[in-house]
């Protein structure tokens, strides 16, 4: 089922049983109630209803930096490893050989192993760690004769330490998600708003399905938009693994 589809039901569904709640409502419940609930709820509603406003905006928008931020470094940590490759072209043998082959085997094992894991929010293992490690200890183990030679090493080094960085905050970005407590208070927020169409009533049955309707749709789609974001590896972000399968057509 794709994400559209899968949004449209969300909001699809929360109408219906908005729409459904609101007849029940005015069915069985009391005009004079209603109507004492109007002045007095007015202002808690606008009170509520403005912090969860407040908070739901402000997830999201850390929702997009963070998946833009992870693209980038998804971009950067691939580009890095190229630059670790071309960096070591000027170092001796074995040395050199053991850097592509060690680089090749990094790239294999996030996109074979660590991606489908990132999607699903598991842990990813620490087979990417211990090769970069071995790439470490190769680019350090290195000999190279001359100047030029010596500070190809350097910048493959320093390269390396580049896809270190970039490693750690794609994972870190796998692994956030949204808070828990930010979550319950989320929900608790939908909750209490949706809550209070149903305590007052508006002039028609029309109008108060239109308003409620209108409210129940845009907080549940907001949900949806903050459920799909929190994971930029899967959802409505779904970074591929593109970068590092084009990184390998340009090691020399």
């Amino acid at each position: 089922m794709s994400i559209y589809l899968s949004g449209a039901l969300w909001v699809l569904g929360a109408a219906v049983i908005s729409a459904v709640l609101v007849v029940i409502t005015r069915r069985f419940g009391s005009d004079e109630v209603g109507e004492k609930n109007l002045g007095t709820g007015g202002s808690v509603f606008s009170i509520v209803a403005g912090l969860h406003a407040v908070l739901a905006a402000f997830v999201l928008i850390s929702l997009f930096d963070s998946a833009n931020s992870t693209e980038d470094q998804v971009q950067k940590e691939a580009n890095a490893l190229v630059a670790v490759n071309w960096s070591a072209d000027s170092l001796p043998e074995p040395a050199k050989t053991k850097v592509d082959e060690l680089i090749r085997d990094y790239v294999s094992i996030v996109v074979r192993d660590e991606w489908p894991r990132m999607r699903e929010g598991e842990n990813v293992g620490n087979e990417g760690w211990l090769t970069l490690n071995q790439l470490r200890d190769t680019i350090a183990s290195a000999a190279p004769d001359g100047d030029w030679p010596q500070d190809r090493k350097a910048e493959a080094a320093n390269q390396l330490w580049e896809v270190y960085q970039a490693r750690q905050q794609r994972l870190d970005a796998a692994d956030n998600g949204v808070n828990p407590v930010v979550w319950l208070a989320l929900l608790i927020g939908t909750g209490l708003s949706l809550l209070f169409p149903y305590l007052f009533r508006g002039p028609t049955l029309v109008s108060q399905l239109l308003i409620t309707v209108t409210l129940t749709s845009t907080l549940v789609l907001l949900l949806f938009a903050i459920y799909q974001l929190q994971n930029p590896f899967d959802g409505g972000v779904l970074i591929p693994s593109d970068a590092f399968s084009s990184a390998v057509d340009r090691l020399s």
